[in-house]
């Protein structure tokens, strides 16, 4: 690296509230009482490992996979030129978004992404008119308007939570939808709902499914994948791949970690997991959490997005929408698909499957799983379309380091929840992942945050347990 380069990443990380990377600091004493576990190398770990280490922490990183960013991962081709992200694909919001600028700053090319740019087929493959484009919409709004009436009187007279999909589908009977308004009433809530937050309607709470913040200016997909973040957080940092934790003990004074290669132990602990993975009781604690915390994994969703990339030898679709849409005759049944071809001109298209019919593609092969999304395509396309000659399929909920794509709300889960799953315990285990972030949940900069915040919870910590005792 030359000085220039060496002094521009420099300033980038101090910007950033990084670490530097090895090399481009001077190594740090570390006194007694500043080693951290980071159990996870996904964003929020790798995040938290960087501050930690950047305020003179001696940190390791363990991650059960063989490679780091957890729902970060991108699958390379480079014979066909592609990257393609399996996990996380947009940076949502780029004004003021910490990804965005890191993105940025490391001089990543992205592609933003206008989502009315796209383009509707109706249930026998026939390209929708404006008029049903605007029905479509319009039936969406009308139900949805509806549902927060609904919302609001149940919340005003004290009565328990119930799920979206229970509001949606009284408020399409309180307007006598047909069953055509139906399946189209269908197709709007799985693209603009289910798709957004991983989980069917019917999971999904009233009261709280909206939550969160968000940042403005618009989302972009990386053009040559989004693990160039992952890479960049985890240089200079101390890693250990294919080490998965089976049990985390804890004292009033440290922590003390099982896992498949050996016994770990430092001073303090953050554990960055996905909450799919603590709902199924995966990692051990001694002693057990406590009970709220213990209720809050409970009731937290954990959802699944499914993708499925067919590569095709020829683009025979047209070039110019981002989306393409589709309404199925079965609610949230190959509704969308983003258009990877109008970014790089490659014949690729990504098919998102949401919720149940997400899940149940889990148990059915690769083959299965394109034939399903061949049958669509034909539909829309014709029966002389040529099948894809390379497939790529997710199945997040399998995963047994994800147990999910990312959370949500169920019913009877509250934004409290997130708050107390990220509440720290003993003053030595810390909790971060976009699962604990009460403003940006399900996304990578509410990943991302959650590492900084947990990493100042440990100094601040610190610092009050070597506060000197003054009498009164």
């Amino acid at each position: 690296m030359d000085r220039r380069s060496f002094l521009r990443m420099s300033s980038l990380w101090m910007a950033l509230g990084l670490a530097a990377p090895a090399g481009c600091a001077a190594q740090l004493q570390h006194a007694a009482g500043r080693s951290v576990l980071v159990i996870g190398a996904g964003i929020a770990g790798l995040s938290a490992a960087r501050e930690l280490q950047r305020l003179g922490y001696t940190v390791t990183v363990l991650e059960a996979r063989e490679r780091i960013g957890g729902r970060v991962w991108t699958v390379r081709d480079p014979t066909r030129g592609l990257a393609l992200d399996m996990g996380a694909s947009w940076i949502h919001g780029v004004t003021g978004n910490p990804i965005a600028a890191l993105a940025r700053e490391l001089g990543l090319a992205t592609h933003p992404t206008n989502y009315a740019n796209n383009q509707l087929f109706d249930t026998d493959g026939a390209e929708a008119s404006a008029a049903l484009e605007e029905d479509v919409e319009a039936l969406f709004d009308a139900v949805m308007e509806a549902v927060e009436e609904i919302r609001a009187a149940r919340q005003d007279n004290g009565q328990p939570d119930i799920s979206l999909g229970a509001a949606i589908a009284s408020a399409a009977d309180d307007l006598g939808l047909s069953a055509i308004q139906r399946r189209r009433l269908n197709f709007a809530v799985n693209t603009t709902i289910e798709h957004e937050f991983a989980a069917d309607v019917s999971q999904l709470s009233l009261y709280h499914w909206d939550e969160g913040e968000a940042y403005r200016g618009g989302d972009v997909i990386f053009a040559n994948g989004y693990d160039q973040i992952a890479t960049a957080l985890a240089d200079g940092l101390t890693i250990r791949t294919g080490v998965a934790v089976t049990r985390i003990g804890y004292t009033a004074s440290s922590v003390a970690v099982s896992t498949t290669a050996g016994e770990f132990s430092a001073d303090y602990a953050v554990i960055t997991v996905p909450v799919g993975v603590l709902q199924q009781g995966a990692i051990e604690f001694a002693p057990t959490l406590p009970a709220a915390k213990q209720q809050a994994i409970a009731r937290l969703g954990s959802g699944v997005l499914n993708k499925t990339f067919l590569i095709f030898p020829q683009r025979f679709w047209e070039r110019a929408p981002e989306l393409l849409n589709y309404i199925s005759v079965e609610k949230g049944r190959w509704c969308e698909a983003l258009n990877l071809a109008h970014y790089g001109d490659k014949p690729v298209l990504l098919w998102f499957n949401a919720g149940e019919y997400g899940a149940a593609l889990e148990a059915l092969n690769d083959a299965e799983i394109t034939a399903a999304a061949m049958a669509t395509m034909r539909t829309i396309y014709g029966d002389a379309i040529p099948a894809p000659e390379a497939v790529h399929v997710t199945r997040w909920l399998s995963d047994p380091f994800a147990r999910g794509a990312y959370s949500s709300l169920a019913v009877g889960a509250t934004p409290d929840d997130r708050a107390t799953l990220a509440a720290p315990v003993a003053g030595r285990l810390f909790f971060a992942g976009e699962a604990t972030h009460r403003n940006y949940p399900s996304t990578v900069h509410g990943a991302y945050l959650s590492g900084l915040e947990a990493a100042s919870s440990i100094a601040q910590n610190r610092r009050r347990v070597m506060l000197p005792v003054v009498s009164r």
